[in-house]
């Protein structure tokens, strides 16, 4: 295939999937980074079929470079983070980084892009619920600075599609899988191999890694356009999700119920101590929010769009990645 495709962001956890996902199709890949250290989760013959691209959302001049000569676009440059302290770094790179996605892909007549944004993005109910793709977007204060963050990423998009940008919108949950355990959602493996004692009550959507890959790159080669789409495989009691890996690693599960009151407290005691060790805090006021809040996350539309694509259980992306990580904690142990 001679398309070029131009992925942002691509040495983050989803970023990473769909890069091998390209590469295994025959496309031509060219990938925006800002360091030299790839992802170990990824095999390394992958990345040498990869064009690297020194370059950075913010930075509009290395943007116009790597977008020269490109006939798509991805963009899953963001930062994900429920810290305060990464705010301000947060909102510039995924909305003002986004405005400058979509104002060059304009000006360089980019034929397509996929923006990868979240269903934080189309907002959660205070009352819990299910939501769809055509749920509008409500400011409360269950969601999250995050959220916002996307929400206002999502609307640069959009006016793009007005102006005659050819997108589509990928809004994908949790994603579970193999990647850096001390980062992203990939940190709940690590927590639980640790032996966390505490459950919460909440509900969540959980998407598998490389069902999301599989899907972005199906919906960059469809010709559907100026929609969005939600990728959740199926929603879960955070409690369940913790069992299924408490199980897979062979560790006990967690038996503390973490209360609203009992959150409230955490936090507030992670917060003291981030101020001592100099370390981001694990729980925050926003990701106890999140513990204890219940949306039910539809997935009808992409089905329905996509008829050949197919979600992976849970279960099953949790025992894959659950082998990957027990054998990576193994290797890392000093020998003895």
């Amino acid at each position: 295939m001679s398309a070029t495709i131009l992925i942002t962001g691509g040495t983050g956890f989803l970023g990473s999937y769909i890069i091998k996902q390209l590469v295994e199709k025959g496309y031509n890949v060219r990938a925006m980074r800002r360091s030299t250290k790839l992802p170990f989760w990824i095999p390394q013959a992958i990345f040498k079929k990869v064009e690297w691209v020194d370059g950075d959302v913010l930075d509009v001049v290395s943007l116009e470079d790597a977008m020269e000569g490109v006939d798509t676009v991805i963009h899953s440059a963001a930062v994900v983070s429920f810290n305060k302290s990464d705010r301000s770094a947060m909102y510039r790179v995924n909305v003002d980084g986004t405005a400058n996605v979509v104002n060059i892909a304009l000006e360089k007549n980019v034929k397509r892009m996929v923006h990868i944004s979240s269903v934080a993005a189309i907002g959660r109910n205070a009352s819990g619920g299910s939501v769809n793709e055509e749920k509008k977007w409500e400011d409360s204060k269950i969601n999250t600075h995050y959220a916002r963050s996307k929400f206002k990423a999502e609307l640069h998009v959009w006016r793009g599609m007005s102006e005659g940008l050819d997108a589509v919108i990928a809004n994908p949950s949790t994603i579970l899988g193999y990647g850096d355990w001390h980062s992203s959602s990939c940190a709940i493996f690590k927590q639980v191999y640790e032996g966390f004692k505490w459950y919460t009550t909440g509900t969540n959507g959980f998407v598998d890694v490389e069902d999301t890959a599989k899907a972005v790159v199906m919906l960059m080669e469809s010709n559907i356009n100026s929609q969005r789409f939600i990728i959740n495989a199926e929603t879960w009691p955070f409690r369940q999700l913790q069992n299924t890996i408490a199980v897979a690693f062979g560790k006990k599960m967690p038996a503390r119920k973490a209360t609203p009151f009992l959150l409230s407290i955490a936090w507030k005691l992670e917060k003291i101590k981030s101020l001592f060790t100099g370390k981001k805090p694990l729980l925050t006021r926003e990701s106890a929010r999140i513990a204890k809040s219940s949306t039910r996350f539809e997935n009808d539309k992409i089905l329905k769009a996509l008829p050949e694509f197919s979600f992976t259980p849970l279960a099953e992306t949790i025992q894959k990645a659950c082998e990957k990580y027990a054998e990576q904690a193994k290797n890392l142990q000093p020998n003895g």
